[in-house]
């Protein structure tokens, strides 16, 4: 189906390119693409690309890298004259005068259930939680982070043995697809966006590496949990006994054994770790 409004795309990392390369395949083209400036990655700290500017200019697309969205910038933005605008992960807070630049608004892919689990870390905290679902939701953009109104949501069961590295691309491919379904029924009017209710509103914190840290003598459900939520972010770790030489060990792999019975109380198992300043091997508790 042709679009027949103009949009800007606002994103930066591979969640957002996977999301843009949806909605092209699905013919939604955006006017522009505003991703943050190349920024120094790897070993050499060479400048290189966000995903969603390769991707961008794979397709031809104009490209914006904006280092501030300052008035200058906004100006700049509001001459491409969009009609509204996708922000998925790009990366700086919205402001206002932004936000009013486009007439049908501004949309945004959440990964969760809004009003539940607002801010940056939404996956990490269901996962914390031992929730048993999750979802995305597509919402349309106010001033207040996440507060918006709802478009469309999706709920999604979260498997027992699930990890961020498995579900967050599939939290990814739902929301890309949710919102090329959602986009049409909205920019004809056959979509009413309802509040949210923000009594029931919940909120997440960034991640430190410090909240990696587990201690091995903690609940196993708390550390399996852990260990779930930042698989494919921080990741976990523990220190060993000043005994045992006091190492930090970065666990690559572990599992909860439960007890008979489906009892509360299992074991959390390291099954895979790498010392610090050796390879990774298989882990022997003492």
């Amino acid at each position: 189906m042709n679009q027949h409004y103009s949009f800007a795309y606002f994103g930066t990392p591979k969640v957002s390119s996977d999301t843009l390369e949806k909605l092209i395949a699905n013919n939604f083209i955006p006017a522009i693409i505003v991703t943050s400036p190349d920024a120094p990655k790897g070993r050499g700290l060479a400048l290189m690309p966000s995903e969603v500017k390769t991707l961008a200019s794979a397709y031809h697309i104009p490209i914006f890298t904006p280092e501030a969205l300052d008035a200058k910038t906004i100006t700049a933005i509001q001459a491409k004259k969009c009609d509204y605008a996708i922000v998925v992960a790009y990366g700086k807070i919205f402001p206002v005068g932004l936000i009013d630049i486009f007439p049908k608004g501004v949309l945004n892919v959440h990964y969760s259930l809004l009003p539940k689990y607002r801010g940056a870390t939404p996956l990490e905290s269901a996962l914390l939680a031992d929730d048993p679902t999750t979802g995305v939701t597509v919402q349309k953009m106010s001033r207040e982070v996440d507060a918006g109104d709802i478009l469309a949501q999706e709920a999604t069961p979260i498997g027992p043995t699930e990890t961020a590295r498995e579900l967050r691309p599939r939290l990814i491919a739902l929301g890309a697809q949710l919102l090329v379904d959602t986009l049409p029924k909205y920019l004809s009017g056959d979509i009413m966006p309802f509040h949210q209710d923000h009594s029931f509103a919940s909120h997440t914190k960034k991640i430190q590496k410090e909240d990696g840290l587990l201690s091995l003598n903690a609940p196993a459900e708390e550390n399996w949990n852990k260990y779930r939520a930042y698989a494919d972010s921080i990741g976990t770790y523990f220190i060993n006994p000043p005994a045992d030489g006091g190492k930090r060990m970065k666990i690559i792999k572990a599992s909860l054994k439960n007890l008979p019975g489906g009892k509360a109380g299992g074991k959390f198992i390291v099954e895979r770790v790498i010392p610090e300043g050796k390879h990774e091997m298989d882990f022997v508790s003492q």
